[in-house]
């Protein structure tokens, strides 16, 4: 049986509204001001801020540690700061390796508590049409490309690379190589250039790690609107945050720089995975995510 959240104060990104949420298993049925129905049980959320659980990127995983050093890693960089979702990728030095290593890093995931996607980074020389043939065959949910000399750019057959992506047009991510921090700048307005000139699906910045994915980032990726959104048709993962004057006004991202120590409830695909200073890990209870399509949903 069902059961409605009402009266939820309801932050995306700089909007905070009101609605009453209809739960139906680990879904979201109906999204209104109110619901009418006398039958279900009703919680009252007017005492909180409700955001999307988040989605975070994180290339660090420590995948061939212990299982409680794992566990440890993932409390403390995901549940306790209210992610359900974890972006990831593996690096590949030659088109052979994608598919084992796809295989080996969902096998050293098996146990995650949370759901996660594996992408890839290659360097730039890599980026052809027989690999994002690959890729896509893979569902891989982005591509991450170092780049190590910006001028290497224009060397690449665009045209190619936007005909190999279609019609999954999994996004194309810039990595800023170590060596060229001092030109960072530079180097990602090229990127830009090249990526608006030739109309490829593409992020225009760095993806920062270890905080929430922007709605943008999330719809490039095929993950919005199921996830990270509480809208109807979405799984029921959300964060609560303690209500207080001081952050009635701020946005999602200063929710979760400056407030997380309000945060005092995460509900991932409708179980409660922490309450308060409590964690529950439930191990396996992740999933790998496959992209159906990137950029489905148009903002």
């Amino acid at each position: 049986m069902g059961y409605i959240i009402e009266n939820a104060n309801i932050l995306k990104e700089t909007k905070l509204s009101k609605s009453s949420l209809l739960i139906e298993g680990n879904h979201i049925a109906a999204k209104q001001d109110r619901i009418h129905h006398t039958k279900l049980i009703k919680m009252n959320a007017d005492s909180f801020i409700m955001t999307p659980s988040y989605v975070f990127l994180d290339t660090c995983i420590p995948l061939k540690a212990s299982f409680q050093e794992f566990r440890k890693y993932m409390i403390e960089n995901f549940l306790l700061k209210g992610c359900t979702t974890i972006l990831t990728y593996i690096s590949i030095t030659y088109e052979s390796e994608l598919t084992e290593k796809i295989k080996e890093t969902k096998t050293a995931l098996m146990s995650s508590p949370i759901d996660f996607l594996i992408s890839v980074k290659i360097p730039m020389r890599l980026l052809t049409p027989s690999f994002i043939r690959k890729c896509k065959k893979e569902r891989v949910p982005a591509i991450f490309i170092d780049i190590v000399d910006p001028d290497d750019l224009i060397k690449i057959p665009w045209g190619w690379i936007k005909e190999a992506l279609f019609p999954y047009n999994c996004p194309l991510v810039p990595i800023i190589s170590n060596d060229l921090k001092k030109e960072a700048r530079r180097a990602l307005s090229k990127w830009k250039v090249i990526i608006e000139n030739e109309k490829i699906p593409a992020i225009l910045e760095e993806m920062k790690e270890n905080q929430p994915l922007s709605v943008l980032v999330l719809n490039k990726l095929g993950l919005y609107p199921q996830k990270a959104s509480l809208l109807h048709g979405a799984e029921v993962s959300y964060n609560l945050f303690l209500k207080a004057r001081e952050i009635m006004n701020v946005d999602e991202v200063e929710l979760f720089h400056y407030h997380s120590d309000r945060l005092v409830v995460t509900v991932n695909k409708g179980k409660v995975v922490r309450a308060g200073e409590e964690v529950l890990f439930k191990p396996g209870y992740g999933e790998y995510v496959r992209v159906r399509t990137p950029s489905y949903f148009a903002l």
